[in-house]
């Protein structure tokens, strides 16, 4: 339901009488002025001309031009599909007793299992970018995520239904694709040339209003919000004004070419202040090259976990100025640990590109591909080293993030493959769950972030290394988990997401 601020009939009366009021205090004082006025404009009717008022031509300032070519490539994405369980609903034995302990829902008679609720159909709304004439559609992931039916509006009055070509939660990009015939699409621009201080467009249908052009310019590259998976960010920021909706529609620059897909904004009041984040286009033409030729995006793994080098850590270490990125943690059997990278070395540049932060350097890594030797320079106490290093291919289910540095490697150093991040309780006996892949198995079995986890396969476990260890020799049998959660003890069984 739409609700439109209207007057009042108590407001609409008033205002009325002060108008009739008005009308009333200046009527004499009207036909007194008009009687004098008349006698001066008929003595210089014929000496005074009205005068024309003339454009300067070619003087508009417009970006309509830009509009006229760029918005028949911009659609509205509506996807629809049943509501997904949430991945934080613990279930718990079919057991009276255990129902009611946990809270759970009625469970039936016993031994007929849990009652079965059916799940509600959910919509979402967003927008896309036609990047090709043949029908290809980049939008965001978290569009059309857990939909089972994707129709696409066009200006043009078309509403064609989209085929999921392929998605990539790491990046939040989806790849869709529409059969049919004059399709217009956007140029693809190089965001790596996008400077601070650009203009830009925003185009999308924000709050389903209908499609909406608004300008700003870019405030800043680079970008990591930690918002959703997080997993891969380099936004570009603006202020050209987004909303909910415009998911997924496109940044354009000067020149009419796709330079962003607006992904994100952050505020405080859930609508616009000016803080937008759009994905560079060069990620999503890579992110659409792979989902086009290999249904999924490959992306190459380093092996390490990394930190920012603040201004106290450049001191301490003896570097000259700051910037890089120390690493806290080698993986076993990963290509650093192979190229003879250890804790405490400062990764200065990689493939000959100054290394500023983590964020950085985990997206470079990422693009350079699977297979490939790249040259990273570090410095190992005092001392500049050249490292060429085999780079792996990364696997985003054994990867899981965790706040407060470099996603790169956070899973592989500090999660297992059940797919969660742990850290030792600070309270007490056990292993805190900090963060929960909800793509990831430990997801499907119930495990909560705050869950406190005692025993794998009825051995304790204090660190996530023994943590690691246990699953390790688990095989292929499901790992039994000791869980603790607000003080009540269960077991749960969770399968390995690597198995």
């Amino acid at each position: 339901m739409k609700t439109f601020l209207q007057p009042t009939q108590r407001t609409v009366r008033a205002g009325l009488a002060v108008v009739a009021a008005l009308m009333l205090l200046s009527g004499a004082a009207w036909h007194g002025l008009a009687a004098e006025s008349h006698t001066a404009v008929s003595a210089q009717a014929a000496t005074v001309s009205t005068p024309i008022v003339h454009a300067i031509a070619g003087g508009r300032d417009s970006y309509a031009d830009i509009v006229e070519v760029v918005a028949p490539a911009v659609v509205t994405v509506r996807a629809q599909g049943r509501a997904r369980v949430s991945p934080t609903q613990f279930q718990g034995p079919d057991d009276d007793f255990f129902s009611q302990f946990f809270g759970l829902p009625n469970q039936g008679r016993r031994g007929q299992g849990p009652r079965q609720m059916p799940r509600p159909r959910q919509s979402a709304l967003g927008s896309g970018v036609v990047v090709t004439t043949d029908g290809y559609i980049l939008t965001n992931y978290h569009v059309v995520e857990g939909a089972d039916t994707v129709n696409v509006d066009f200006t043009d009055g078309r509403t064609l239904t989209a085929k999921i070509v392929g998605t990539d939660k790491p990046s939040d990009l989806a790849l869709l694709q529409v059969s049919g015939s004059n399709f217009k699409a956007v140029a693809l621009g190089n965001s790596d040339n996008v400077r601070v201080g650009d203009v830009v467009l925003a185009v999308g249908n924000p709050l389903n209003v209908g499609q909406t052009v608004t300008m700003g310019i870019i405030s800043a590259k680079g970008r990591s919000t930690g918002v959703g998976d997080g997993s891969y960010e380099d936004f570009l920021q603006t202020d050209a004004p987004i909303n909910h909706g415009n998911s997924g529609g496109a940044l354009v620059n000067m020149r009419g070419e796709l330079v962003g897909i607006n992904s994100q904004i952050m505020s405080n009041t859930d609508a616009n202040i000016g803080i937008g984040f759009s994905i560079p286009a060069n990620m999503a033409k890579h992110v659409m090259d792979d989902l086009r030729t290999k249904g999924k995006v490959t992306r190459a793994q380093l092996g390490v976990t990394v930190q920012n080098v603040t201004s106290d850590m450049a001191a301490s270490l003896g570097l000259k100025q700051n910037g890089g990125a120390i690493i806290s943690g080698v993986g076993e059997g990963s290509a650093a640990e192979r190229a003879g990278l250890k804790r405490g070395d400062v990764i200065l540049s990689f493939n000959g590109q100054p290394v500023q932060d983590t964020n950085s350097l985990r997206n470079r890594v990422a693009d350079s591909g699977p297979g490939s030797t790249a040259e990273v320079v570090i410095n190992r106490g005092g001392s500049q080293k050249q490292i060429a290093v085999k780079l792996d291919e990364a696997n985003p289910e054994r990867s899981a993030r965790r706040s407060g540095g470099s996603d790169e490697e956070r899973g592989g150093e500090n999660a297992s493959a059940l797919g969660i991040t742990v850290s030792p309780n600070d309270r007490g006996n056990g292993l805190i769950v900090e963060n929960v892949d909800p793509e990831g198995r430990a997801a499907d079995a119930g495990i909560r972030p705050g869950d406190v986890i005692h025993e794998v396969n009825r051995q304790t476990v204090q660190s996530p290394e023994e943590l690691r260890a246990a699953v390790r020799t688990s095989s292929d049998r499901p790992v039994l988990l000791l869980i603790d959660r607000n003080g009540a003890s269960v077991f749960v069984t969770v399968k390995p997401a690597n198995h």
